[in-house]
């Protein structure tokens, strides 16, 4: 009896990390007034913040990291990318000084290679590097015989959806499968998940005619959108199936979706207030330990973002922050 009282503990535990660490918190550094490096992560871990993304290599955080248990998901700055795309030596060194100098003693989980690169959009003169910069990475952790401890892959944003209603009908758009279909095919390949920003908020502020407020914060009390068996009861939930759709309906193969972003705006725009972002990320950290109506399990999110950041722009960009830099307190009250 004692032996099976035992191992049902240890799964519980098991089971109970695996929730309660679903939530990250993305670490933006654009801000004249933040505490130091040190101070943010003691910050994170004194919070129960179990894990973290970092946008850039920054040597501080990744030393402030050390033996914190904080699981990091690494980016590649989109400027970065033409160099290790196009020289395997630059690639091996950014792996070495970036990832080998820190792991394990920091657990680098993710690297990010490139962040919201559009091949249509503002961004367009990465793209063609995004899938080499990928590869030239991934090669280097593999000689280290570590690809499956840590995961190379890309963070997109959801303008590269075409179609997103109903969720079970997503497709990417036709202008982007070139730029896309060889990185989910890379992605099965590897066994790595793809990175979203999936923002309910811009949905929202961009139609409000058409999204209430309610499925936008995760506050509505009845389904809001059927597609066939499924209900959906939030915008989250929806944008997020649509990803999932799409990947399916390219049919290269299964590819997991990791939340890189998701976050609302306390002030500085449309519906950006306080309350409303203290219902959404409150209700996002609960939401995430189940599934979507198409994919059961928890989901891995990364709040966007540590602190509010006064030198990003537009204004609404300055106010998605859950703790104020001045002063280190929490914006809200929820707990991680």
């Amino acid at each position: 009896v004692m032996a099976s009282l035992l191992l049902l503990f240890a799964l519980f535990t098991v089971t109970l990390r695996l929730t309660s660490a679903q939530i990250g918190v993305c670490y933006g550094m654009m801000g004249n007034n933040l505490p130091s490096e040190r101070e943010a992560i003691d910050l994170c871990k004194s919070n129960n913040i179990q894990r973290m993304r970092l946008y850039d290599p920054n040597q501080a955080a990744l030393e402030a990291l050390r033996n914190s248990g904080i699981e990091l998901m690494l980016g590649v700055p989109n400027p970065d990318l033409q160099n290790i795309a196009t020289n395997n030596d630059i690639a091996i060194q950014w792996v070495q000084k970036n990832v080998l100098n820190f792991y394990p003693s920091v657990k680098i989980k993710y690297i990010a290679v490139g962040n919201e690169v559009n091949p249509v959009g503002g961004s367009s003169q990465f793209a063609k590097f995004v899938l080499p910069a990928i590869q030239n990475i991934y090669q280097a952790i593999r000689a280290k015989n570590l690809h499956d401890q840590i995961k190379v892959s890309t963070a997109i944003d959801m303008t590269l959806i075409g179609n997103s209603y109903p969720p079970s009908k997503g497709s990417f758009r036709s202008d982007v499968r070139s730029y896309l279909d060889p990185i989910i095919g890379y992605l099965v390949y590897a066994n790595a998940p793809l990175f979203a920003n999936i923002y309910s908020y811009f949905s929202y502020s961009g139609n409000p005619k058409d999204i209430s407020l309610q499925y936008a914060l995760f506050t509505s009390p009845n389904v809001v959108v059927r597609d066939g068996s499924r209900g959906y009861q939030n915008l989250f939930d929806a944008l997020l199936d649509s990803l999932h759709a799409a990947i399916d309906n390219t049919g290269i193969g299964f590819v997991k979706v990791v939340v890189s972003e998701s976050g609302w705006p306390s002030d500085g725009g449309f519906a950006a207030t306080y309350d409303n972002a203290r219902v959404y990320l409150e209700n996002l950290i609960r939401h995430v330990k189940g599934g979507t109506p198409m994919r059961s399990g928890p989901i891995e999110t990364y709040i966007f973002g540590l602190f509010d950041e006064n030198k990003k722009n537009p204004e609404l960009e300055k106010h998605f922050g859950v703790f104020y830099p001045n002063n280190k307190q929490k914006k809200y009250p929820f707990a991680f």
